[in-house]
């Protein structure tokens, strides 16, 4: 049994978990709280909490890679293109002021019908000859003279290339993105491409040179058989004559 005491801490206790799961509305109704609906309601305000949390990260996400797609259609603040246009030019310049025979077929051609004949005939002049084999020697003469002032531009634009080949992987190792990457990889392919093109030129001067020197050579063997024949008189052999050295 339990005692008075006893039977009146139970009632009061049992009054106050009543009271504490009810309240009284503003007209003066009872409001029974429900803890399940209570955690229910918990339960939906953090799922809703956690969707906006998901869809800030999703906007931060989209926000990175905007930035990293302007990162990668950025230019390159660098540029060699100009410097590489310039060489290029130098070279063709140098190319297009070839002394007497220069790079040009007809020319080529016209000259060696002239001056480069694959035989002379038995009465061509002595003047004749001679002003051709002088012609020839200068043509050689320029061809080398043209050689050796591109092999000066090419070794002239060797610290030109050093130069823009630092500044070039610079650019390529401090590059934000994919587009400015490229572009220095490309810069840097043009800048090989303009080497080829000098060393293009140059071996074209070198094998200009040795092309006019060797048909100098070869014109001169003709020209020396026909002067020979001439002097011969023409295959008939050589008269002796009497000739007075010395006045009595």
């Amino acid at each position: 049994m339990l005692t008075r005491t006893a039977r009146r801490l139970t009632l009061i206790c049992n009054v106050v978990t009543v009271l504490a799961f009810t309240s009284v509305s503003a007209d003066g109704q009872t409001v029974v709280y429900d803890p399940s609906n209570y955690a229910q309601n918990v339960l939906q305000a953090a799922r809703a909490l956690q969707q906006i949390n998901n869809q800030i990260v999703s906007l931060q996400n989209q926000t990175q890679m905007l930035l990293n797609q302007a990162k990668n259609l950025a230019n390159l603040p660098y540029s060699s293109l100009q410097t590489i246009e310039q060489s290029l030019a130098r070279t063709q310049q140098l190319l297009g002021q070839a002394q007497r025979i220069a790079y040009d077929v007809n020319q080529i051609d016209q000259a060696f019908q002239r001056i480069y004949p694959q035989s002379y005939s038995g009465s061509t002049s002595s003047q004749q000859l001679v002003g051709d084999a002088q012609a020839r020697w200068q043509n050689a003469l320029a061809g080398h003279q043209d050689a050796l002032r591109v092999q000066a531009g090419v070794v002239q634009a060797l610290d030109t290339t050093r130069t823009e080949t630092n500044a070039l992987v610079s650019s390529s190792q401090s590059a934000e993105g994919i587009l400015q990457a490229t572009q220095a990889g490309n810069q840097l392919i043009a800048l090989q491409t303009r080497q080829l093109a000098d060393l293009t030129a140059l071996i074209a001067a070198q094998s200009r040179a040795r092309s006019l020197d060797g048909a100098r050579i070869t014109a001169n063997q003709e020209q020396a058989r026909v002067q020979l024949n001439q002097f011969l008189g023409n295959g008939r052999g050589y008269q002796a004559q009497t000739v007075q050295m010395f006045h009595q």
